[in-house]
């Protein structure tokens, strides 16, 4: 009987060896884990594509986020005329009373005094785009996003 006792405190011993030896190893490889995504190594942002997103009919053919402005070139597919009176990117705004005719495409400058980031930094960012129908007298507002770095 003695010698069963010692084999199974042989076997537990073993048990209780390979279980601690494997939990530091998990422990240290999620302390690592860890690490690089609060030091930001592991955010998707950074791998994620420069994009501006404008409501179907009215498109961002292009942009461009400064340190105090945002430049937009907005084209006009909704088949009417429009008259863009107001565009307000992540805090920056600006009014205008540009009328776009149908097919078109206009830039807007947005800002002059805003406070977008630093060179080389992420801009994330709503778009907010007050237009009215010019047949119909309608006011209506688009909404999107842009995601870029600021240059």
């Amino acid at each position: 009987m003695r010698i069963s006792a010692q084999l199974k405190h042989k076997k537990s011993q073993a048990a209780m060896e390979f279980l601690m030896t494997y939990g530091w190893a998990i422990l240290v490889v999620l302390a690592a884990i860890a690490a690089l995504a609060y030091f930001g190594v592991l955010s998707p942002e950074k791998f994620l594509p420069e994009k501006c997103i404008l409501q179907p009919g009215i498109a961002c053919v292009s942009h461009k986020v400064e340190t105090t402005k945002v430049t937009l070139v907005v084209s006009n597919g909704l088949g009417r005329t429009i008259t863009i009176n107001s565009i307000d990117v992540g805090g920056c705004s600006s009014t205008f009373s540009e009328q776009m005719l149908s097919g078109t495409d206009h830039t807007f400058v947005i800002g002059g005094a805003c406070s977008n980031g630093a060179q080389k930094e992420k801009f994330k960012g709503d778009i907010t785009m007050a237009y009215t129908e010019k047949d119909t007298n309608l006011t209506k507002t688009a909404f999107g996003a842009i995601n870029t770095k600021v240059e």
